[in-house]
């Protein structure tokens, strides 16, 4: 079963109506095996912040050491979305194999008259997912209600009701009172539910669950007296970060933190969150300490929730899609200073609409516009809402791009452009900074057959395009209604465009476009102001196939041509030349022999990250690098730090290092704040683990696309911190979650990774990879020449290797033949 074939089921079953209860799921389980029996779960209920927090939960247990599921809806450009372990969404082909052994009972019962409902299927998905990768505990955000909620089926070890407001009332009751007590039929059997209801809501909580732990705010009017947990919002710290105090058991465990969220109510999020890591953590045996808690928290990000996208002006998303949840968008937003206010508005239809305009500040200017669903409402109704709400300047736009594109054009540099109204607007808006358009080498047949058919292309459409890919081939995504204008258009210039299989409205479809330059730049002027908001992908595939108009910089060592970074480690332990540079006058030694030998760039690190490699403390590993740095700063010669903490990295920057080279893709917070305080590039490179678990294996689809869309939310992550995408440097990471012939697989298809608009290093040398061809790990000089020569050749602008004459040579070979006047 193809992927296309699997998620166009799934989608199909949006066509039943909402049933409450877990019986069918509970049915479907069982037909499965019961997967899911030996997972423990927490469920996270509430009226607002249930995504928040669940996030938060799962974060915090992965600080801990756990392995931990998480189930979420909606989702923003793929089913796979909904449902995560470890941080990565579940891979295309499990989703096939769960289709292929439910779909057969799926059928039986719509037959029989009782199918089965999208969120109940994707809900068992999510579940029997867990159960097979075995993780520690999964989280689990109910999706409406608690009693009769699908994910309900389970019997938590934890459970919370974060908050309870007016909503899905012809289903949960007409009363807060009647809506919480449906809530919080969650509460696990022999612990108390977590709340942070306040008033009649936590009232008819407690009535439900008798043992409750409450989450409250002293400073609150509503809050009730003496929560067992005490938390307070202390204020944003940046754009994108505020800083929270949790206080449980009287004091004896406090927790100040930073999270990656903004917002009183959030505090609020992080208390529940708290309480429910401690009974989860307790569970599982494991001891939450408050640095680990406040780590956790910290790296909790959750896209689409206040979240600022660049400055000047300032843009932020928000997903806020009801009267409560614009009361506190609203409050969050009197937290900035700005000068106008220009509103980007779309909504469902089953929404109070005019309650969500009342709740922000009256904006200077007002684009609605209708995301690509079917529940969503006309722009021409929006519109007329803020009319009547007074609002001066009110347009209605199609689509959410265009829509956010207008207002874009009309803010100032000081202004703030606020999108938001539904989750589903705020997907679609951030594929602005999201979307890839990768380049794939299609020099055959064989070659556009596997390109086509991984993007999930039919059978039909592979066969009538393989013979024609053989140009400039692209791989983008888009809505459906974009990809029916590409397949039009792109027939009509001579080229080809094979789009993905799938029927729903429900994610992105992968498209393939094929055509000569000259064919590309037809079709893009083509699509200039259409109305299906495509002027972003125009903008973007001009910017991939090297049609605008923009001039190369040059700054950095790598903006001339490839560029050798040299390998110094000061280190006992690591796992070509550990020990050998460990003496400081023998590492300067080193440095000075390798700027002789032509390296631009010495990385210099103090902790080894090979399989199995103990840990390091950050003094230890600041008094093994600093000093070097100091001693070698004055060559002619760039430095970068190679270090996962931003301790470290602060400290060799103050000795005199240009670059900040992270081997965990930024899992330290606070190393993309620093990249940006400081104005030094960062290499930010792709890992599951740092150091290295030995034997750990990571299942992907497609190895270098997962790898490319895994980086691609890391630079956004950084550019949203203050880091310019021109200052990031990615690395695929060789060695580090993946397995040889995957190691290899990168390499090959190295130029793939041009679609992240960043410079690309490869660090290759004397690793395991070469075992695959018959070389010896940690001494395979041959090897790691031939792979530094294919690496520049693919495009790679720095290579990170030990041995210096030898890998420069190899480079200047390589850019001789792209470039031989270079050298004249």
């Amino acid at each position: 079963m193809e992927y296309y074939e699997a998620a166009n089921f799934l989608f199909d079953l949006r066509r039943f109506q909402v049933k409450p209860g877990t019986e069918s799921v509970r049915a479907l389980l069982d037909h499965l095996g019961d997967p899911h029996e030996n997972v423990r779960f927490v469920q996270v209920a509430g009226s607002n912040g249930k995504g928040s927090t669940a996030r938060m939960v799962e974060s915090t247990l992965r600080e801990a050491g756990c392995s931990v599921g998480l189930y979420t809806s909606p989702h923003f450009d793929s089913l796979r979305e909904r449902v995560r372990v470890d941080g990565r969404k579940m891979t295309e082909s499990a989703l096939c194999e769960f289709v292929a052994e439910a779909k057969p009972y799926l059928v039986d019962r719509a037959a029989a008259g009782e199918p089965l409902t999208f969120f109940e299927t994707v809900t068992a998905l999510g579940l029997w997912y867990f159960g097979r990768s075995d993780v520690d505990v999964a989280v689990l955000e109910v999706g409406m209600g608690g009693e009769l909620d699908a994910t309900s089926v389970v019997d938590p070890v934890a459970s919370a009701v974060t908050n309870v407001t007016l909503e899905h009332t012809d289903v949960l009751g007409d009363t807060i009172e009647e809506i919480a007590t449906t809530k919080a039929y969650v509460a696990p059997a022999d612990r108390p539910l977590v709340t942070a209801a306040t008033s009649d809501a936590l009232d008819a909580v407690r009535a439900q669950a008798g043992d409750v732990v409450t989450v409250a705010d002293p400073s609150d009017p509503d809050a009730p007296e003496n929560p067992d947990l005490r938390v307070n919002y202390e204020g944003r710290v940046n754009h994108t970060e505020s800083v929270v105090s949790v206080s449980v058991d009287s004091g004896a465990f406090a927790v100040e933190a930073r999270l990656p969220m903004l917002g009183a109510y959030q505090a609020k999020n992080a208390g529940v969150a708290v309480a429910l890591a401690r009974q989860a953590a307790a569970e599982t045996g494991v001891e939450l300490d408050t640095e680990t808690v406040a780590r956790g928290l910290r790296n909790a990000h959750w896209p689409g929730r206040f979240e600022v996208m660049q400055r000047e002006p300032m843009v932020v998303l928000d997903g806020a899609h009801n009267p409560g949840a614009f009361e506190v968008l609203a409050a969050v937003l009197s937290e900035f200073d700005y000068d106008d206010l220009h509103l980007v508005f779309g909504a469902m239809h089953d929404k109070d609409h005019r309650e969500m305009a009342a709740a922000l500040p009256t904006p200077d200017s007002v684009t609605t516009c209708r995301p690509n669903l079917s529940r969503a409402e006309d722009p021409e109704i929006l519109a007329r809402v803020f009319e009547r709400a007074g609002v001066d300047s009110v347009d209605s736009i199609g689509s959410v791009s265009a829509a956010l594109s207008s207002a874009l054009d009309r803010a100032g540099p000081d202004d703030c452009v606020l999108l938001t109204g539904s989750l589903f607007c705020v997907a679609e808006a951030r594929r602005r900074w999201t979307r890839l358009g990768i380049p794939k080498a299609v020099d055959s047949p064989t070659d556009a057959r596997e390109v086509l058919e991984r993007a999930g292309g039919t059978t039909e459409a592979v066969d009538a395009a393989e013979d024609e890919m053989v140009h400039r081939v692209v791989k983008t995504q888009v809505e459906r209604r974009q990809a029916r204008v590409f397949e039009t258009e792109m027939a009509r210039f001579g080229g080809e465009c094979v789009a993905a299989g799938l029927d729903s409205d429900g994610e992105l479809h992968d498209v393939v476009l094929s055509g000569t330059l000259a064919q590309f730049d037809r079709l893009l002027d083509s699509l200039e102001g259409h109305p299906y908001g495509l002027s972003d992908v125009v903008a973007d595939l001009r910017g991939r196939l090297g049609l605008d108009d923009g001039e190369p910089t040059e700054q950095y060592p790598w903006d001339e041509g490839a560029s050798v970074m040299g390998i110094l480690n000061v280190t006992p332990d690591s796992f070509h030349d550990g020990g050998e540079f460990f003496d400081a006058d023998a590492a300067i030694e080193q440095a000075q022999a390798m700027v002789d030998a032509g390296a631009e760039i010495i990385d210099v690190g103090g902790e080894s990250t090979r399989p199995g490699a103990d840990p390091v403390s950050i003094e230890d590993e600041i008094r093994r690098v600093v000093p070097v740095i100091e001693a070698v700063s004055d060559l002619d010669v760039a430095i970068s730090v190679d270090t996962r903490r931003a301790a470290v990295g602060r400290a060799a920057l103050d000795a005199g290092a240009d670059i900040l080279n992270d081997v965990t893709g930024l899992e330290d917070p606070e190393m993309r704040f620093l990249a940006a305080e400081r104005e030094v590039p960062v290499i930010v490179m792709h890992s599951i683990d740092a150091p290295v678990v030995p034997g750990k294996e990571i299942d992907y689809d497609d190895v270098v696309e997962d790898v490319v869309e895994e980086l691609n939310e890391r630079i956004l992550l950084a550019e949203k911190a203050g880091i310019p995408r021109e200052r990031v440097i990615v690395d695929p990471g060789l060695g580090f979650g993946k397995s040889k012939p995957e190691n290899f697989e990168l390499l090959s298809r190295l130029p793939e990774f041009e679609a992240l608009g960043c410079p690309i290093l490869v660090g290759h040398s004397h690793k395991s990879m070469f075992e695959l061809v018959g070389q010896e790990a940690g001494d395979n000089l041959e090897a790691t020449i031939a792979g530094t020569a294919l690496a520049v050749e693919r495009g790679a602008d720095i290579v990170r290797v030990h041995d210096v004459p030898e890998n420069v040579a190899a480079v200047r070979v390589a850019e001789a033949t792209k470039n031989p006047s270079r050298f004249e």
